[in-house]
Parts: C-alpha cells; structure tokens; sequence
C-alpha cells in the first residue's frame, strides 16, 4: 500500500506553556522537530493533547502555522479542527489549509447528542475546503458515536479518508472494514497498538511517543508489519510500556504525559486551566512507570 500522508506515527502534541501560562511557541517548534528527527511520521496539533479548547483563536490559529513552519520536508501536519459549531469548523479547516497542513482531524459535532444527518453535514462542511478527513471518534468524551455504518455512509460519500478510533473496543476495526474496505484505520488509543496493528490499522495518532518516541515508534513498526515473527518483539515492549501507554485513555491523560515528558528531559510542563496537577497517587504511579521504562532501555 503506498503511504499516505495521514499514515504512520502522527504524534498528538502536548503544547508547553511559559510561567505565565502563555503558549511557548519556540519550546513548540522545537519539539515538532524533535519528533521529526526521532523518526515519527508528523504531528497532529491542536487535539486533546494540545489543550485546543483553552487556546485563543489567535494561540489556535498560531499553533497550525508554527508546527508547518517547523516540520521538514515530508513530515505530515494534520490540524485538528475540532468545533462546537460546524461553521467554527469550517473556518478552522480553511485556516489550516491556507497554513499548509497536509490533513485534518476531525471530530462530529460534540455540544449535543447530533443526529446522523447533522454529523453528516457537519463534514460536509469541513470537506468543502479540500484537505482530506481523518474523522476522530470518541464516544467517550463526546456525546456523538461515529459508529462503523456512520463512518462506512462518511466514507462512501468522500468525506472522509480513515479514522482515528478512541473507543478502544477494537473489534469495531473488523467492522468497519467490512463495511468500508477502503477507509484507513488509525489507531485512537496508546494501550490498543497491538490488537489495532492485527486489525489492519494504518496509522496511529499518538500520546506517548511525546515522551518516548523511539520505542513506541519501534512498538508500531512491529504491531503493523504483517510478519508474524514481529510480534515477539512487540509484545515484549507493549508488556513493559503498557502501564504508560494506558494513561493515554484516562481523564489525566494530558498531565500524565506532560510529566513523562518531564522525566526523561523533555518539555513537558504545567497544564492551562481547568487541567491542575495530578493527585500525589496519580504522580507517583506515573512516575514510577516511566523510571521503570528508563531503566529498560526505553527512549
């Protein structure tokens, strides 16, 4: 299958803040170059992971062109243009386009429980500006489910490319390429890499190659290889990361990462508001997670 731009390890980036809580939009380049030359395949900012609904318009719009400006030659930036409103939306993904993104990532309209036809025109919408679609779904933080026959009807009418599936029931993998062959499947949540690279999947949108790039990078290439004799090795580093790989489907998914980011000498850092330090619990559990996967080797 040739590559996409939308395939590989797109990293969801954690966004630094400076002591006054104001982006950091140098420390930010910087770390999109970091996960270029680690090997990751591009960056997917301005999702969860990037604090997107505590940004200005201006820090929003800012953070597509920095990551652009940033990346090298090759190297995917797929916006997030996440909306309450379908027109917010529509201008988000005109602005990432005009910055020159190579995709969007893209969830349903989240304010409200939206019908089938709603979130149909909803990508419509997003569609009309021309970058391709990778729809988000996640049931689990959204009140919408983009179940396989809505993303099988969004797929068939050219709305969409693939999807980045958050449910974490990965049998809907088996489902939806029953139903869309041809859609791409992108892996949602960090501890499903595995089950997600033998379903078929694509491409991962990533929390944890933040902090580890190299070895969860390593986990993807073996989970999608197809060779069997790979997944030894795989499940070798998933058993030892998944104790950090699971926190990227908790609530603390962010500060959890952040601090991880912060152990092993990246810039990870404080959370904007309503996000506040994890719980001593919580820090110590990831704390002792990551030191565990320093001390394997893992980088």
């Amino acid at each position: 299958m040739t590559a996409k731009p939308w395939h590989g390890v797109l990293v969801a980036t954690a966004l630094p803040f400076n002591e006054d809580l104001s982006v950091d939009f140098d420390a930010y380049a910087e770390h999109v170059r970091f996960l270029a030359s680690a090997g990751c395949d591009g960056v997917a900012p301005n999702g969860s992971l990037g604090e997107y609904q505590t940004l200005s318009d201006e820090e929003r719009a800012r953070v597509i062109t920095t990551a652009v400006e940033a990346a090298p030659e090759g190297f995917t930036v797929m916006a997030g243009a996440g909306a309450y409103g379908g027109l917010q939306t529509q201008r988000w993904a005109e602005q990432a386009a005009e910055a020159g993104a190579h995709a969007l990532m893209l969830l349903p309209p989240n304010s409200y429980r939206a019908t089938d036809e709603e979130v149909v025109d909803h990508y419509r919408r997003a569609a009309a500006v021309g970058l391709p679609i990778v729809a988000y779904n996640n049931p689990i933080d959204t009140k919408v489910d983009l179940t396989p026959q809505l993303i099988a009807r969004l797929h068939g009418e050219g709305l969409i490319v693939g999807v980045k599936e958050f449910s974490g029931d990965v049998r809907r993998a088996y489902e939806i390429k029953e139903l869309a062959p041809e859609v791409d499947l992108l892996i949602g949540t960090d501890d499903t890499v595995v089950e997600m690279g033998l379903a078929g999947a694509v491409g991962w949108v990533a929390g944890y190659p933040n902090a580890l790039p190299e070895s969860t990078i390593e986990l993807y290439r073996l989970s999608t290889s197809g060779n069997v004799a790979d997944l030894e090795r795989a499940r070798e580093i998933y058993r030892d990361l998944h104790s950090l790989l699971r926190w990227d489907s908790k609530t603390e998914f962010i500060q959890a990462i952040k601090l991880s980011m912060d152990i092993v000498g990246l810039r990870g850092g404080v959370c904007r508001p309503p996000r506040s330090p994890l719980s001593p619990e919580a820090r110590d559990a990831v704390v002792r997670a990551t030191e565990a996967a320093l001390a394997k080797g893992y980088k």
